[in-house]
């Protein structure tokens, strides 16, 4: 759910604004909401930004090595800097002669080693040796005596060859003259490898460095980050009474109002306190419990929330989960995913432990799910020698005398609801928003759907008779219709209203019906895994029969661990973006979720990355 945010307006004097900024910073509750009219002298805090950019990239590019135990010094962060541009520099500049040393090579090599001396020597005698390459096709055999030519080597369909003529005579050739470095071939590869050893060197120089001094640069950029923040916010922040009174909004969690109130209480400022109205571009704080907080970070992928919206992660919680179980249908795989998060939550810092924690659940969810479904690494668990009373509890096989699955039934039925339940949440959002009556239309297909899928169900199973049915279709129609065509829009001319209600019967037409079926992906890649799992096993008791003995065991035991670990790595990637898929796409789409609020970030210390 949304936190429900307060508005706070401060009236500061100009010589005590920066002081009463920092003890706002302290605070750290407040979210700003600068002001478009700020100071334009921004060239300060551009570089600083620019500077912050480059320390994050070089901390970024450390991320192989490990600091050293001794605390951050934000104050050797700028000499730590320069020296480790300056070696990054000179590694670049032995890189670049070393690329030079590779080209000579790649020149040399069909020629071979020869030293250019000789070359000077034979011109110094009055004889030039040129270096021609051409298609062996358009060699003529009377260059030899010519021109002295000789063959030294051949590629392909190329030919490279030499001429030894007087000085001063060019030979007229159909091929292409080739010019060579003024080096042998050897002295070429000797020089490329002191060239790379001395990046090799200046590149050990550089990790020192960065195990010695990276928390200095972790320390310093946390010490820009905080400066940039804060003139952000002074040039961000309106003016009055001739730049001596200084304007700062910003927003507070409700709930941190009385503590907000008693520390401004007592300071010299004049402050203004409000809710939030209609219009406000209200920053937006989630409030959920521990499973749904997980998935957040789902919804800051799309977008937050706006202020007078619902927020989705209590329906994104249950339903990815369920989706990411179909997904991966294979209660074996659930279990690794267990075993596999509580491995890295105890390896990762503490800010991956909410991630890891997720992996936790949705492994649990996928061993429960992968059950039901009557899979264990790619084992058929209905066929195999289990209790009776766990097969009772597995959905498995064809519907009836059909060829259809259940399954992919069940995947139809999990959509048909997730769809329903999104309409729901937009009529109702709608309401909220807008009021009852500019809403009507989305209740009437919501009444439209959802009452003939229930209608259809009870009539299915038999559970009401036909002629009750009949009517409930002709009743529900009917108020559905008054709604879809006539009431959509009552600031409009019922003709343009009717018109309206055709059109969008025309999209949810061809809409709804793809979007219930790109649910049937549940079942497909939940199929593809288990399918694929069975062919790793039957694959490996294949080896093992053929190989026999300890090797059949050895072989056996290799194509498990890495086929099923190659499946598991295949269907969490397809787990995970297919659900956020039917999540962003389907789901969003059918509630009118807008995703366009701007998360709370509180104007503090920033801590360390």
């Amino acid at each position: 759910m949304i936190t429900k945010m307060k508005k706070l307006t401060f009236l500061v004097y100009h010589k005590e604004y920066e002081e009463f900024l920092k003890r706002i910073r302290d605070l750290g509750v407040l979210h700003i909401q600068t002001a478009q009219e700020g100071s334009s002298d921004t060239s300060v805090l551009q570089e600083r930004i620019q500077l912050a950019d480059r320390i994050k990239r070089m901390i970024e590019s450390f991320a192989n090595i490990e600091p050293s135990a001794q605390e951050g010094d934000a104050a050797k962060g700028p000499q730590t800097l320069e020296h480790i541009e300056q070696l990054q520099a000179e590694k670049q500049a032995q890189e670049s002669l070393v690329q030079g040393c590779r080209k000579e090579e790649e020149a040399l090599e069909v020629w071979g080693n020869f030293d250019p001396k000789n070359i000077s020597r034979l011109k110094e005698n009055g004889y030039e040796v040129r270096f021609f390459t051409c298609p062996a096709r358009n060699f003529n055999p009377e260059w030899e005596e010519q021109f002295c030519a000789t063959l030294i080597n051949k590629e392909g369909d190329r030919l490279y060859f030499i001429t030894v003529t007087p000085a001063g005579q060019q030979p007229d050739l159909d091929a292409e003259a080739v010019t060579l470095p003024q080096r042998s071939l050897q002295e070429a590869t000797q020089q490329k490898e002191v060239h790379e050893h001395a990046a090799e060197a200046i590149q050990k120089q550089i990790d020192h460095c960065a195990h010695k001094h990276l928390k200095d640069l972790q320390a310093w950029l946390q010490q820009l980050h905080s400066s940039v923040a804060f003139d952000q916010v002074v040039l961000g922040t309106a003016r009055a009474a001739e730049d001596k009174v200084m304007i700062l909004e910003g927003w507070i969690p409700a709930p941190k109002e009385q503590m907000v109130r008693e520390f401004l209480d007592r300071q010299e400022v004049y402050y203004e306190m409000r809710e939030a109205r209609k219009g406000d571009q209200v920053p937006i704080l989630l409030r959920n419990n521990a499973f749904t907080r997980m998935y957040e970070v789902l919804t800051g992928m799309y977008g937050m929330p706006d202020y007078d919206e619902f927020d989705p992660t209590p329906m994104i919680a249950p339903f990815f989960t369920l989706f990411f179980a179909f997904c991966m249908g294979d209660a074996g795989y659930g279990l690794a995913l267990i075993l596999l998060g509580f491995f890295l939550k105890a390896k990762l810092s503490k800010s991956m432990a909410g991630m890891m924690n997720l992996v936790i659940t949705l492994g649990i969810a996928t061993t429960i799910f992968g059950a039901i479904l009557g899979t264990f690494f790619g084992v058929d668990l209905f066929k195999a020698d289990v209790p009776e009373w766990m097969k009772q509890f597995m959905i498995t096989g064809k519907i009836g005398e059909t060829n259809y699955d259940k399954q992919m039934l069940l995947a139809l039925i999990i959509g048909m609801v997730h769809i329903c339940i999104a309409m729901t949440v937009k009529a109702i959002g709608a309401t909220v928003r807008f009021g009852f009556k500019e809403s009507l239309s989305d209740w009437g297909w919501l009444l439209l759907v959802v009452g003939f899928v229930a209608l259809g169900s009870l009539s299915f199973f038999q559970l009401i008779p036909e002629q009750v049915s009949y009517w409930g279709f002709i009743v529900v129609g009917g108020i559905s219709a008054i709604g879809i065509y006539l009431l959509n829009n009552l600031h409009r001319n019922v003709l343009v209203n009717i018109g309206a209600g055709l059109w969008d019967t025309y999209n949810m037409a061809t809409g709804l019906m793809g979007d219930v079926l790109s649910y049937i992906r549940l079942y497909a890649l939940g199929l593809a895994g288990a399918m694929l799992g069975g062919v790793f096993n039957q694959l490996a008791f294949m080896v093992q029969d053929a190989a026999g003995g300890v090797p059949g065991i050895i072989f056996c035991a290799l194509i498990l661990v890495f086929g099923h670990t190659l499946n598991i790595a295949m269907s969490c990637l397809s787990a995970f973006v297919h659900p956020l898929r039917l999540t962003f796409v389907e789901y969003f789409k059918n509630s009118g979720y807008d995703g366009k609020g701007e998360a709370y970030k509180p104007f503090t210390v920033t801590e360390k990355e």
